[in-house]
């Protein structure tokens, strides 16, 4: 008797933990195809939480029509192929999904729904129908209730921390699936083999056990889009040489938005736009060849402080990237070479405060990452932080991503840098007719750039514009906001950027 309740305590904390190292897992696996942001997290937590009421609901209502230890089992085995399945799935129905023109919210919410509702419901299963089937051989119904809920809270908390921790770091998404099916197989077993006809339940679980390894690997589900899974991103190396005017580069794409692309031939070139007119507006205030001091907030694929570190040596290069395994495939893969540079693996804005007053030149934010903009890198006070770390004639320098021309990201970076510099400029590439989703350049100093448009110096030839007035007319005919540590609604801000196939 006492084993008997062993063991459905062991199915209840196991199951739980199960569920939650597959909605954790969940988080990161669909990052390739919608990044990781505010609206695949809401998705993932949303279905899961579905599938698990839908369960719960389930799972009391085949209690009451008295199944017993068979059912269980089949939901646990049932359970273990479903896992499977979002491998053998995940390639072809996230490439479907992704190119259908839906916004990036119901694009998360599709591809989350298809691959863990399954998974989520057959778990939610267990709890009420061992629940019920403990209570038969315990009459304290407070005490089994509340043990019961305890170890599935307690297995929850368990495969929380195991699969952030622990999991996905060390054996990646898709060993992690896998473990998750094979422990749920090995809680159904002995369910399965107590009632009737085991043999071939058993061999039924096996032989589609089988076939659902078989199909996932013919559906490459097995292999991993990333060369490196790190704590934070999926990190993957694109390589260039075969396609025609790219000379010898390679790009370094993070999650699913590529962040920079370096020529392995020529450090100094600067082939990303964005970066080319960053460099072009530094240039304009300072002597190309004067040393100078840089923060950059965020590496990628480290492209500027590369170009500067080669260009010239004596200037002091500091970089916060919070991911150590971007740093280690760019310089792997990427031609970097760290030596000259001081690097920060930990959050930009708690790296900065550790620095004292005009203690740089130049303050580089390149951290739009994947659809997002970290929201405490474009407050009030951070650029209040950002102003005090500046010398005197110092510069500060942000790209972000918005659409064009109804600007709404812009306007409100815009009005937030102009309550803490003196002057802010906004700057783009003449976009083509078709263009709606731009990079933009924001400058924010104490001097103004004083002029309506500035051309490259060096490299490729580009032009950059100075669209200020005209932001600042939206500005003021839409009532910007200002971002502040307690409220910045970012998502909100570009969300218009999720309403095309243009977002990904």
């Amino acid at each position: 008797m006492n084993m008997l309740k062993f063991t459905y305590g062991t199915t209840v904390f196991l199951s739980s933990a199960m569920l939650m190292v597959l909605e954790i897992t969940a988080g990161r696996i669909i990052a390739p195809y919608v990044g990781n942001s505010l609206y695949s997290w809401t998705s993932v937590i949303g279905v899961v939480l579905a599938g698990l009421s839908f369960g719960n609901w389930l799972g009391g209502w085949l209690a009451d029509r008295n199944h017993r230890h068979r059912t269980l089992g089949i939901a646990l085995g049932i359970g273990a192929l479903a896992s499977l399945l979002v491998l053998a799935m995940l390639p072809a129905y996230g490439t479907l999904i992704r190119g259908q023109l839906l916004s990036l919210a119901w694009t998360s919410l599709l591809l989350v729904f298809g691959l863990f509702l399954v998974p989520a419901i057959l778990l939610g299963v267990v709890s009420p129908l061992v629940t019920t089937l403990y209570l038969r051989i315990d009459e304290s119904t407070g005490r089994a209730v509340g043990l019961l809920h305890a170890l599935g809270a307690t297995g929850s908390i368990f495969g929380t921390f195991a699969a952030g921790f622990v999991l996905i770091q060390w054996i990646g998404t898709r060993w992690t699936i896998i473990m998750v099916a094979i422990v749920l197989a090995l809680l159904a077993l002995p369910w399965l083999v107590r009632g009737p006809h085991r043999t071939p339940l058993l061999m039924s679980l096996l032989v589609a056990g089988l076939g659902m390894a078989a199909v996932t690997d013919r559906m490459n589900g097995f292999v991993a889009p990333c060369d490196i899974e790190s704590q934070y991103y999926c990190l993957r190396v694109i390589d260039n040489h075969d396609q025609p005017g790219t000379m010898n580069t390679r790009s370094l794409a993070i999650d699913h938005l590529i962040h920079g692309t370096n020529d392995l031939d020529d450090p100094e070139s600067l082939l990303t736009p964005y970066i080319h007119g960053m460099d072009t507006l530094i240039e304009s205030r300072f002597s190309r060849n004067t040393p100078l001091r840089y923060f950059f907030a965020g590496g990628g694929a480290y492209t500027y402080p590369r170009a500067l570190a080669a260009r010239h040596g004596e200037s002091e290069i500091v970089v916060s990237e919070i991911d150590p395994a971007v740093t280690k495939i760019a310089q792997s893969e990427l031609d970097l070479d760290i030596s000259e540079m001081t690097v920060h693996h930990d959050e930009s804005r708690y790296v900065l405060g550790r620095y004292g007053p005009n203690r740089f030149d130049v303050l580089v934010l390149d951290a739009f990452h994947d659809v997002g903009f970290p929201h405490h890198l474009a407050t009030r006070e951070f650029n209040n932080l950002i102003k005090n770390r500046l010398s005197e004639n110092g510069l500060f320098l942000i790209n972000a991503i918005d659409q064009f021309p109804n600007s709404i990201l812009i306007r409100t970076l815009l009005k937030t840098l102009k309550e803490s510099f003196e002057h802010v400029e906004v700057w783009i590439e003449r976009p083509s007719g078709s263009q709606n989703r731009l990079t933009f350049i924001l400058s924010a100093s104490n001097q103004p750039f004083e002029f309506a448009e500035i051309e490259s110096k060096h490299g490729v030839f580009r032009v950059w514009y100075n669209i200020t007035d005209f932001i600042e007319e939206q500005s003021l005919k839409y009532d910007a906001i200002t971002l502040t540590d307690d409220y910045a609604p970012i998502e909100r801000l570009i969300s218009v950027l999720f309403t095309s196939a243009q977002q990904l």
